[in-house]
């Protein structure tokens, strides 16, 4: 698969909400479904601020000439074996680009407090650059957790399919007042597609997938499953140190 078409897989979710990058999340959802890459779809995900630092680190790192090569791209949303080269020290606020309204997070990446073992995923952006963690009340956790909990890129296992929704079962994100965790496996609902234009229509029960907020964006193979799982972890435990070392509010900058 292209890696434009990947991105947009993983990146429409937050767009469909407004959350980052360009109005048009139906062009996302087409280019997505119908696995075509062209110069648009480049221009389209090039407008996903967030990402574009590690992007261009990862395939700096590894001597790839495209940040949207898919290779890059699987690492920074799901992980795999070019993340391990990547100095996140290098990771500069001046490599990102003009964040539009409605998308600047609070921190941006930059070299400055990266702690030890930091990694150019996606959860590091949720857990440590964003906001929310920080708001974590000293119980339960209620809508920041659940902000981080549908932000992440997270795993699941369909258990039915029903025209445009799944049933899978996922692990949802814990917090018992001092630290985050990973919960027992419960059902929730999916959607894989919007009038049937998705981007997996051959779902079957004992399926893998990757969810993005409440979208279904790929089947995950036992290879991206581990990696998906092993980075996660990874950024998890790093986040709890964090937290436990940090100073009033919990701030992670």
């Amino acid at each position: 698969m292209a890696g434009p078409v990947l991105f947009a897989r993983y990146a429409y979710a937050p767009n469909e909400r407004g959350f980052c990058g360009p109005p048009d999340h139906r062009a996302m959802l087409e280019y997505g479904s119908q696995q075509v890459s062209d110069r648009g779809l480049v221009q389209l995900a090039g407008s996903f601020t967030g990402p574009w630092p590690y992007l261009t680190l990862i395939a700096g790192t590894a001597g790839i000439a495209d940040p949207f090569d898919a290779r890059v791209v699987e690492a920074y949303w799901i992980g795999n074996e070019l993340l391990d080269r990547v100095d996140m020290t290098r990771v500069r606020q001046r490599d990102a680009r003009p964040v539009p309204q409605g998308c600047r997070p609070v921190v941006e990446p930059s070299g400055r407090g990266h702690p030890a073992g930091a990694v150019a995923h996606h959860s590091f952006h949720v857990l440590g650059v964003y906001p929310w963690v920080g708001l974590l009340g000293p119980e339960r956790g209620g809508e920041p957790l659940h902000i981080l909990d549908r932000c992440r890129i997270r795993w699941g296992r369909v258990l039915t399919v029903a025209g445009d929704e799944v049933t899978v079962t996922s692990q949802p994100l814990t917090w018992d007042g001092v630290r985050l965790g990973i919960g027992d496996a419960q059902p929730e609902t999916a959607r894989r597609a919007i009038g049937g234009v998705g981007f997996v229509a051959d779902l079957v029960p004992g399926d893998w997938v990757a969810l993005h907020w409440d979208w279904v964006c790929d089947r995950l193979s036992p290879r991206r499953l581990r990696s998906l799982r092993r980075y996660t972890t990874l950024q998890l435990d790093i986040t709890n140190y964090r937290v436990s070392h940090s100073g009033p509010g919990m701030a992670m900058a």
